[in-house]
């Protein structure tokens, strides 16, 4: 039975370069930095070593809250919503887009058995460094890469996860183009991110704070609209302050 390297190399594009795995992970960035330019500071702290450390237990929860608001999901909730989301069964292949520190990738983990594959994917060495060091399940495998332009082959995972990153990316009308195509039909997608409120005052603010953080404020009903012009059904999205979760599923007739 191929390990999770094998698994894992056997689902990238043709033709992609051979990456390295000393470090415990299969990089296919090498020295490269970080995959895309900076989009701001926000970005510019999650690739410090500092910032890794702390990430996980209070970083991520204490941004989140101020984002969420006292009644959005807490950090338990959403690896719950997310596992529930895209209906995860043992056996698939699921992929964690700027996966951090891998919370949600061992979550993933154990939902698709050791017969699945859970591939937590990041541009930042000391995240993925964090990632490795907590105990996971046998499923877990991560992967240095560019989050926008994946480097999987067309239809090879079952379901694809995006919490608190596609507002900052460069381009996430590429990475959303990548999703998609890396998605099998019948696939699903869940992702966190951001969504202005819709009333112009509390806009205005949210968009000042995007700019000064580096983040794409979107608005309400952007993302899932871009979901739905890329062949997505059953799209829905759930808000709470500024954040929202949207979720869609490609058709299983959508590739001939």
């Amino acid at each position: 039975m191929p390990n999770n390297r094998e698994r894992l190399e056997s689902l990238l594009r043709p033709g992609t370069a051979p990456g390295e795995s000393g470090a415990g992970f299969l990089d296919l960035l090498g020295e490269i930095p970080q995959a895309g330019p900076p989009t701001g500071l926000a970005q510019r702290l999650m690739r410090t070593s500092a910032v890794p450390m702390i990430y996980e237990r209070y970083w991520r929860p204490t941004l989140g809250r101020v984002a969420k608001g006292l009644n959005g999901p807490s950090m338990a909730d959403e690896v719950r919503i997310a596992v529930e989301a895209l209906g995860l069964r043992p056996g698939q292949v699921v992929l964690d887009v700027a996966c951090g520190t891998g919370r949600f990738t061992r979550a993933f983990g154990e939902a698709v058995g050791p017969d699945g594959l859970s591939i937590g994917l990041d541009g930042s060495v000391t995240m993925l460094d964090k990632a490795l060091a907590a105990p996971s399940p046998a499923s877990v495998t991560y992967l240095r890469a560019d989050a926008v332009d994946l480097p999987l082959g067309e239809s090879t995972v079952d379901a694809v996860c995006c919490f608190a990153a596609l507002h900052m990316f460069a381009d996430p009308d590429a990475a959303l183009d990548s999703f998609a195509r890396a998605l099998k039909p019948g696939g699903s997608v869940v992702m966190l991110t951001s969504a202005r409120h819709g009333d112009q005052p509390r806009k205005l603010a949210d968009t000042v704070l995007g700019r000064l953080s580096g983040q794409r404020m979107f608005d309400r009903g952007e993302v899932a609209t871009k979901l739905t012009r890329r062949g997505f059904d059953q799209v829905e999205e759930r808000y709470s302050g500024v954040t929202q979760i949207v979720t869609g599923e490609l058709p299983v007739n959508i590739r001939p």
